[in-house]
Protein backbone atom coordinates (compact mmCIF):
# COMPACT_ATOMS: atom_id res chain seq x y z
CA UNK A 1 0.00 0.00 0.00
CA UNK A 2 2.83 2.23 0.76
CA UNK A 3 5.00 2.15 -2.14
CA UNK A 4 1.57 1.34 -4.79
CA UNK A 5 1.15 5.57 -3.61
CA UNK A 6 4.84 7.20 -4.88
CA UNK A 7 4.90 5.11 -7.89
CA UNK A 8 1.64 6.17 -8.93
CA UNK A 9 2.54 10.07 -7.73
CA UNK A 10 5.18 9.32 -9.94
CA UNK A 11 3.66 8.17 -13.30
CA UNK A 12 1.22 11.64 -12.96
CA UNK A 13 3.93 13.70 -12.22
CA UNK A 14 6.26 12.59 -15.86
CA UNK A 15 2.82 12.66 -17.59
CA UNK A 16 2.09 16.49 -16.22
CA UNK A 17 5.38 17.25 -17.18
CA UNK A 18 5.42 15.55 -20.80
CA UNK A 19 1.72 17.23 -21.23
CA UNK A 20 3.70 20.81 -20.76
CA UNK A 21 6.38 20.01 -22.45
CA UNK A 22 4.48 19.57 -24.98
CA UNK A 23 2.38 22.79 -24.89
CA UNK A 24 5.63 24.75 -24.35
CA UNK A 25 6.91 23.73 -28.03
CA UNK A 26 3.66 23.82 -29.21
CA UNK A 27 3.21 27.88 -28.58
CA UNK A 28 6.70 28.33 -29.52
CA UNK A 29 5.89 28.94 -33.58
CA UNK A 30 2.91 31.28 -32.36
CA UNK A 31 5.49 33.21 -29.94
CA UNK A 32 7.61 33.81 -32.78
CA UNK A 33 4.85 34.58 -35.13
CA UNK A 34 4.07 37.16 -32.24
CA UNK A 35 7.94 38.17 -31.67
CA UNK A 36 8.10 39.53 -35.20
CA UNK A 37 5.37 41.68 -35.48
CA UNK A 38 7.27 43.88 -33.37
CA UNK A 39 10.99 42.92 -33.90
CA UNK A 40 13.28 42.09 -36.65
CA UNK A 41 13.62 37.57 -36.51
CA UNK A 42 17.35 38.34 -35.85
CA UNK A 43 16.24 40.31 -32.62
CA UNK A 44 13.67 38.02 -31.78
CA UNK A 45 16.45 35.07 -31.85
CA UNK A 46 18.78 37.25 -29.87
CA UNK A 47 16.39 37.30 -27.35
CA UNK A 48 15.60 34.09 -27.26
CA UNK A 49 18.45 32.62 -26.80
CA UNK A 50 19.38 35.39 -24.25
CA UNK A 51 16.56 34.55 -22.08
CA UNK A 52 17.21 31.01 -22.29
CA UNK A 53 20.42 30.78 -21.44
CA UNK A 54 19.45 33.05 -18.16
CA UNK A 55 16.89 30.09 -17.19
CA UNK A 56 20.26 27.28 -17.70
CA UNK A 57 22.51 29.68 -16.08
CA UNK A 58 20.28 30.30 -12.93
CA UNK A 59 19.69 26.24 -13.24
CA UNK A 60 23.63 26.11 -13.19
CA UNK A 61 24.12 27.79 -9.89
CA UNK A 62 21.63 26.02 -8.24
CA UNK A 63 22.92 22.46 -8.98
CA UNK A 64 26.57 24.13 -8.84
CA UNK A 65 27.60 23.15 -12.01
CA UNK A 66 30.52 24.38 -14.13
CA UNK A 67 31.21 25.17 -17.71
CA UNK A 68 32.53 22.49 -19.09
CA UNK A 69 36.40 23.02 -19.97
CA UNK A 70 39.08 22.25 -22.94
CA UNK A 71 39.51 24.67 -26.19
CA UNK A 72 38.33 21.18 -28.05
CA UNK A 73 34.83 21.01 -26.38
CA UNK A 74 33.93 24.48 -26.98
CA UNK A 75 35.15 24.70 -30.66
CA UNK A 76 32.86 21.65 -30.91
CA UNK A 77 30.12 23.33 -29.07
CA UNK A 78 30.29 26.32 -30.91
CA UNK A 79 29.81 24.71 -33.80
CA UNK A 80 26.44 22.97 -32.37
CA UNK A 81 25.35 26.28 -31.19
CA UNK A 82 25.33 27.59 -34.66
CA UNK A 83 23.51 24.45 -36.11
CA UNK A 84 21.39 23.56 -33.75
CA UNK A 85 20.81 27.25 -32.06
CA UNK A 86 21.60 30.15 -33.79
CA UNK A 87 20.83 28.52 -37.68
CA UNK A 88 17.50 26.93 -37.07
CA UNK A 89 16.05 29.95 -34.63
CA UNK A 90 16.87 32.55 -36.93
CA UNK A 91 15.42 30.51 -40.44
CA UNK A 92 12.23 29.97 -38.37
CA UNK A 93 11.61 33.40 -37.65
CA UNK A 94 12.47 34.81 -40.93
CA UNK A 95 10.20 32.15 -42.24
CA UNK A 96 7.15 32.98 -40.05
CA UNK A 97 7.11 36.76 -41.62
CA UNK A 98 5.77 35.34 -44.75
CA UNK A 99 4.19 31.61 -43.59
CA UNK A 100 1.88 30.56 -41.05
CA UNK A 101 2.80 29.67 -37.42
CA UNK A 102 0.96 26.32 -38.82
CA UNK A 103 2.80 25.96 -41.54
CA UNK A 104 6.06 26.10 -39.34
CA UNK A 105 5.31 23.66 -36.94
CA UNK A 106 4.29 21.04 -39.56
CA UNK A 107 7.84 21.78 -41.52
CA UNK A 108 9.59 21.04 -38.05
CA UNK A 109 7.97 17.86 -37.81
CA UNK A 110 9.96 16.94 -40.99
CA UNK A 111 13.24 16.68 -38.91
CA UNK A 112 12.90 13.07 -38.53
CA UNK A 113 12.80 12.43 -41.97
CA UNK A 114 15.66 14.74 -42.57
CA UNK A 115 17.76 13.24 -39.75
CA UNK A 116 16.61 9.27 -41.11
CA UNK A 117 17.90 9.94 -44.57
CA UNK A 118 21.62 12.04 -43.11
CA UNK A 119 22.00 9.08 -40.82
CA UNK A 120 22.10 6.38 -43.77
CA UNK A 121 24.84 8.36 -45.63
CA UNK A 122 26.86 10.22 -41.94
CA UNK A 123 26.30 7.11 -39.18
CA UNK A 124 27.69 4.00 -40.52
CA UNK A 125 25.45 2.29 -37.75
CA UNK A 126 22.30 3.48 -39.04
CA UNK A 127 21.20 0.45 -41.21
CA UNK A 128 18.39 1.18 -43.60
CA UNK A 129 15.14 -0.94 -43.39
CA UNK A 130 12.09 -1.69 -45.79
CA UNK A 131 10.49 -0.20 -43.07
CA UNK A 132 12.02 3.00 -42.36
CA UNK A 133 12.83 3.88 -45.76
CA UNK A 134 8.91 3.53 -46.51
CA UNK A 135 8.91 5.82 -43.30
CA UNK A 136 10.82 8.21 -45.17
CA UNK A 137 9.24 8.44 -48.52
CA UNK A 138 5.68 8.13 -46.49
CA UNK A 139 6.48 11.47 -44.68
CA UNK A 140 7.71 13.40 -48.13
CA UNK A 141 4.42 12.49 -49.57
CA UNK A 142 2.45 14.59 -46.49
CA UNK A 143 4.72 17.04 -47.10
CA UNK A 144 4.38 17.38 -50.98
CA UNK A 145 0.14 17.54 -49.39
CA UNK A 146 0.78 19.86 -46.69
CA UNK A 147 2.16 21.76 -49.55
CA UNK A 148 -0.72 21.41 -52.03
CA UNK A 149 1.87 20.31 -54.38
CA UNK A 150 -0.85 19.06 -56.85
CA UNK A 151 -2.32 22.46 -57.61
CA UNK A 152 1.09 23.86 -58.57
CA UNK A 153 2.13 25.19 -54.24
CA UNK A 154 -0.52 27.63 -55.02
CA UNK A 155 -0.83 30.34 -52.35
CA UNK A 156 2.25 29.43 -51.17
CA UNK A 157 5.32 31.38 -49.93
CA UNK A 158 8.15 29.37 -51.45
CA UNK A 159 10.98 31.53 -49.63
CA UNK A 160 9.72 31.53 -46.31
CA UNK A 161 8.48 27.48 -46.99
CA UNK A 162 12.06 27.14 -47.74
CA UNK A 163 13.39 28.41 -44.62
CA UNK A 164 11.40 26.60 -42.11
CA UNK A 165 12.36 23.60 -44.19
CA UNK A 166 16.01 24.52 -44.25
CA UNK A 167 15.35 25.23 -40.37
CA UNK A 168 14.28 21.65 -39.92
CA UNK A 169 16.78 20.04 -41.93
CA UNK A 170 19.77 22.07 -39.87
CA UNK A 171 19.14 19.99 -36.13
CA UNK A 172 20.08 16.41 -37.59
CA UNK A 173 22.88 17.71 -39.25
CA UNK A 174 23.74 19.10 -35.96
CA UNK A 175 23.03 16.17 -33.91
CA UNK A 176 24.81 14.22 -36.66
CA UNK A 177 27.71 16.26 -35.49
CA UNK A 178 27.74 16.46 -32.28
CA UNK A 179 27.74 12.33 -31.98
CA UNK A 180 30.71 12.71 -34.12
CA UNK A 181 32.84 15.30 -31.93
CA UNK A 182 31.53 15.44 -28.86
CA UNK A 183 31.03 11.68 -27.97
CA UNK A 184 31.94 10.90 -24.17
CA UNK A 185 33.36 14.82 -23.31
CA UNK A 186 32.35 13.75 -19.69
CA UNK A 187 30.40 16.79 -19.19
CA UNK A 188 26.53 16.76 -17.17
CA UNK A 189 23.51 17.74 -19.70
CA UNK A 190 23.02 20.99 -18.25
CA UNK A 191 27.10 22.33 -18.24
CA UNK A 192 26.94 21.40 -22.44
CA UNK A 193 23.76 22.57 -22.97
CA UNK A 194 24.21 25.87 -21.22
CA UNK A 195 27.45 26.58 -23.14
CA UNK A 196 26.07 25.62 -26.37
CA UNK A 197 23.39 28.31 -25.54
CA UNK A 198 25.75 31.18 -24.29
CA UNK A 199 27.88 30.24 -27.74
CA UNK A 200 24.37 30.45 -30.04
CA UNK A 201 23.44 33.64 -27.71
CA UNK A 202 27.30 35.62 -28.45
CA UNK A 203 26.81 34.48 -32.23
CA UNK A 204 23.77 36.32 -32.67
CA UNK A 205 25.02 39.21 -30.27
CA UNK A 206 27.59 39.53 -33.28
CA UNK A 207 25.22 39.23 -36.09
CA UNK A 208 22.15 41.27 -35.19
CA UNK A 209 23.54 44.71 -35.08
CA UNK A 210 24.87 44.19 -38.37
CA UNK A 211 21.85 43.49 -40.02
CA UNK A 212 19.10 45.26 -38.27
CA UNK A 213 18.36 48.49 -36.60
CA UNK A 214 17.35 49.57 -32.80
CA UNK A 215 13.56 49.39 -32.57
CA UNK A 216 12.17 52.86 -33.04
CA UNK A 217 9.96 51.71 -29.96
CA UNK A 218 8.86 49.36 -27.28
CA UNK A 219 6.57 47.10 -28.57
CA UNK A 220 5.36 45.47 -25.26
CA UNK A 221 3.49 42.38 -26.53
CA UNK A 222 6.05 41.16 -28.89
CA UNK A 223 8.83 41.30 -26.12
CA UNK A 224 6.97 39.46 -23.81
CA UNK A 225 6.47 37.09 -26.41
CA UNK A 226 10.07 36.59 -27.18
CA UNK A 227 10.56 36.45 -23.04
CA UNK A 228 8.13 33.29 -23.10
CA UNK A 229 9.85 31.84 -26.05
CA UNK A 230 12.98 31.90 -24.10
CA UNK A 231 12.51 31.63 -20.69
CA UNK A 232 9.91 28.44 -21.36
CA UNK A 233 10.39 27.46 -24.76
CA UNK A 234 14.11 27.30 -24.88
CA UNK A 235 15.29 26.88 -20.82
CA UNK A 236 12.45 25.56 -18.82
CA UNK A 237 11.86 22.87 -21.79
CA UNK A 238 15.04 21.64 -21.51
CA UNK A 239 15.52 21.37 -18.15
CA UNK A 240 12.02 19.41 -18.39
CA UNK A 241 12.98 17.37 -21.19
CA UNK A 242 16.28 16.31 -19.84
CA UNK A 243 14.16 15.32 -16.40
CA UNK A 244 11.87 13.03 -18.53
CA UNK A 245 14.67 11.40 -20.49
CA UNK A 246 16.16 10.37 -17.26
CA UNK A 247 13.00 9.34 -15.58
CA UNK A 248 10.90 7.82 -18.12
CA UNK A 249 13.90 7.00 -20.70
CA UNK A 250 14.02 8.37 -24.22
CA UNK A 251 11.68 6.45 -26.37
CA UNK A 252 8.74 7.49 -24.65
CA UNK A 253 10.21 11.22 -23.63
CA UNK A 254 10.96 11.48 -27.67
CA UNK A 255 7.09 11.18 -28.19
CA UNK A 256 6.88 14.74 -27.38
CA UNK A 257 7.80 15.65 -31.21
CA UNK A 258 4.18 13.74 -32.36
CA UNK A 259 2.29 16.02 -30.23
CA UNK A 260 4.33 19.79 -31.09
CA UNK A 261 2.69 20.25 -34.84
CA UNK A 262 -1.11 19.16 -33.71
CA UNK A 263 -0.49 21.99 -31.40
CA UNK A 264 1.10 24.40 -33.11
CA UNK A 265 -1.92 24.83 -35.63
CA UNK A 266 -4.28 24.53 -33.20
CA UNK A 267 -2.85 27.83 -31.55
CA UNK A 268 -2.60 29.28 -34.85
CA UNK A 269 -5.93 28.95 -35.50
CA UNK A 270 -7.43 29.43 -32.61
CA UNK A 271 -5.23 32.40 -30.79
CA UNK A 272 -4.07 33.59 -34.21
CA UNK A 273 -7.12 33.33 -36.61
CA UNK A 274 -4.57 31.53 -39.32
CA UNK A 275 -6.55 29.93 -42.00
CA UNK A 276 -6.58 25.92 -42.20
CA UNK A 277 -7.38 23.90 -45.63
CA UNK A 278 -8.07 20.70 -45.77
CA UNK A 279 -4.65 19.54 -47.03
CA UNK A 280 -2.68 21.34 -43.75
CA UNK A 281 -4.14 18.59 -41.00
CA UNK A 282 -3.87 15.87 -43.58
CA UNK A 283 -0.26 16.17 -44.70
CA UNK A 284 0.55 16.26 -41.13
CA UNK A 285 -0.94 12.94 -40.24
CA UNK A 286 1.02 11.77 -42.87
CA UNK A 287 4.06 12.98 -41.96
CA UNK A 288 4.07 12.14 -38.04
CA UNK A 289 2.71 8.88 -39.24
CA UNK A 290 5.93 8.83 -41.90
CA UNK A 291 8.45 10.05 -38.95
CA UNK A 292 6.83 7.19 -36.47
CA UNK A 293 7.88 4.99 -39.12
CA UNK A 294 11.39 6.50 -39.46
CA UNK A 295 12.06 5.47 -36.00
CA UNK A 296 11.28 2.23 -35.89
CA UNK A 297 14.42 -0.37 -35.05
CA UNK A 298 14.20 -3.97 -34.99
CA UNK A 299 15.92 -6.00 -32.71
CA UNK A 300 18.85 -8.19 -33.50
CA UNK A 301 18.78 -11.82 -32.87
CA UNK A 302 19.63 -13.22 -29.38
CA UNK A 303 23.28 -13.97 -29.60
CA UNK A 304 23.88 -11.55 -32.31
CA UNK A 305 25.32 -8.26 -31.92
CA UNK A 306 25.09 -5.27 -34.25
CA UNK A 307 27.54 -2.28 -34.79
CA UNK A 308 27.14 -0.12 -31.61
CA UNK A 309 25.91 3.66 -32.11
CA UNK A 310 28.65 6.41 -30.23
CA UNK A 311 27.04 7.09 -26.97
CA UNK A 312 28.02 10.40 -25.49
CA UNK A 313 29.31 10.31 -22.19
CA UNK A 314 27.36 11.07 -19.12
CA UNK A 315 25.54 14.24 -19.97
CA UNK A 316 27.77 15.01 -22.89
CA UNK A 317 24.31 15.52 -25.06
CA UNK A 318 23.94 19.13 -25.91
CA UNK A 319 20.80 20.55 -27.01
CA UNK A 320 19.34 23.13 -29.50
CA UNK A 321 16.42 24.39 -28.49
CA UNK A 322 12.42 23.74 -28.90
CA UNK A 323 11.16 21.62 -29.92
CA UNK A 324 12.73 18.15 -29.49
CA UNK A 325 12.48 15.32 -32.66
CA UNK A 326 12.53 11.06 -32.28
CA UNK A 327 15.77 11.06 -34.26
CA UNK A 328 17.46 12.38 -30.87
CA UNK A 329 16.16 14.48 -28.04
CA UNK A 330 19.22 17.53 -27.86
CA UNK A 331 17.05 19.79 -29.96
CA UNK A 332 14.88 22.89 -30.04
Amino acid sequence: MTTAVPARTRALDWRLRFAALSLIWGFSFLLIKVGTEGYAPFQVTLGRLLFGTAVLAAAMAVKRERLPRGARTWGHLTVAAFLLNALPFSLFAYAELTIPSTLAGICNATSPLWGMALSLVALSEDRPTRTRVAGLGLGFLGVLTVLGAWQGFNGLDARGTAMALLASLSYPIGWIYVRRTLAGAGHSHLSMTGAQLLLGTLQLAVVTPLFTDLPSRLAVTPLLAIAALGSLGTGLALLIQYGLVAEVGPTTAQMVTYFIPVIATAAGVAILGESLSWSTPVGAVIVLAGAALTQVRHSAPAGVRGPVAPRLGRGARPAPAEPHPPHDLAAR
